[in-house]
């Protein structure tokens, strides 16, 4: 016996080094996986830096270009123009953007408001109705507790003679009694927890703008930047003050040092004049209604409207006077009219 071990082994040593190499097998496959994994991360980092290396020299190149315009005597004065006017539409941007979200915040505020209002005035009528029924079960408690009292005042005066012929029907009519007390009494409880539940009721969630409403706030927000437009068309800039946003850097020229020093003249005095300028939200109104009822829409779900359909600039002066002209301020994309718009 011990001579076939020798020659052909275990089976209890074969089963160890079956385990084994299935462990170094498994083992082998982790490895490349781990490897193939850490080869993928190493080829995302290459094209992380292959992006940035080229991000860089992009930014490079525009620094270089900038500063060859700085130091160009001629040009020096219109990079300083490029990046007021640049600079002013970024706030026209900023400013437009605060005026949508605050009037997006007082429209929800009124909605939820008029939803609380709905909300209460129902919870009342409910908690009315119940609290009736409740003052009705107690009064026919108290009815009912008085005639017990007077059934067993009766009871107890009876005579031992009157006792034998009626005190079984009066004993009947007491617990009768009894009885209907106790399931009014529930009855009252069982009221009175409904008055609970409906007092310690959530009240609704904030709700969210339907379309009529997006419509209008879109409406209102377009009217303050055709404001905004006809603010800066006075002075001559408007159109300016957007391509700064659109162009680079050197690519408009504004004109000799003297035109540029007036155009910074003119830049400065708008921008102060922006700031100040607070009684114009009557013209809001008016332009925002004029420009609702040429506005359409794509579809019954679209908020924005089409903005070929809303490209006439209605200019609203201190008497009322309208007077109107083509300039498309939301298909031009004015002050980033179209990240704006409530949708």
């Amino acid at each position: 016996m011990s001579s076939l071990t020798a020659i052909f082994g275990n089976s209890e040593e074969k089963s160890q080094d079956s385990d084994k190499l299935m462990e170094l097998y498994w083992n082998r496959a982790e490895l490349k996986k781990e490897f193939a994994s850490m080869r993928k991360e190493r080829y995302q980092l290459q094209d992380r830096i292959k992006q940035q290396e080229g991000a860089t020299a992009r930014i490079q190149q525009k620094l270089d270009h900038l500063e060859g315009l700085l130091v160009d005597p001629d040009w020096a004065h219109n990079v300083v123009v490029f990046y007021q006017l640049r600079g002013l539409g970024k706030r026209c941007e900023k400013k437009l953007a605060r005026f949508a979200e605050q009037l997006k915040q007082q429209r929800e505020q009124k909605k939820h408001n008029s939803v609380l209002t709905d909300w209460n005035e129902q919870r009342k009528q409910e908690s009315s109705e119940i609290e009736l029924q409740a003052v009705e079960k107690r009064d026919l408690v108290q009815r009912l507790e008085d005639q017990l009292q007077a059934e067993q005042r009766r009871l107890t005066s009876m005579s031992g003679f009157t006792r034998l012929f009626r005190g079984r029907s009066a004993m009947k009519l007491i617990d009768n009694l009894a009885m209907q007390i106790e399931t009014a009494v529930q009855e009252e409880h069982l009221l009175n927890e409904c008055i609970e539940e409906i007092i310690n009721r959530v009240p609704p969630d904030h709700q969210g703008l339907d379309i009529p409403a997006k419509r209008s706030i879109n409406l209102m927000i377009l009217s303050f930047a055709q404001q905004l437009y006809i603010h800066f068309d006075k002075n001559g800039i408007a159109t300016q003050v957007k391509e700064s946003t659109e162009k680079s850097v050197g690519a408009i020229n504004y004109g000799t040092q003297f035109e540029c020093e007036q155009l910074l003249a003119r830049i400065k005095k708008s921008a102060e004049t922006m700031e100040r300028a607070t009684e114009f939200a009557d013209a809001l109104q008016k332009r925002a209604k004029m420009l609702g009822e040429i506005a359409k829409f794509g579809s019954q779900s679209d908020a924005v409207p089409l903005a070929g359909t809303v490209g006439t600039l209605f200019k609203i002066d201190q008497n009322g006077m309208v007077r109107d002209s083509e300039v498309d301020i939301a298909g031009q994309n004015y002050w980033g009219i179209s990240k704006i718009f409530s949708r």
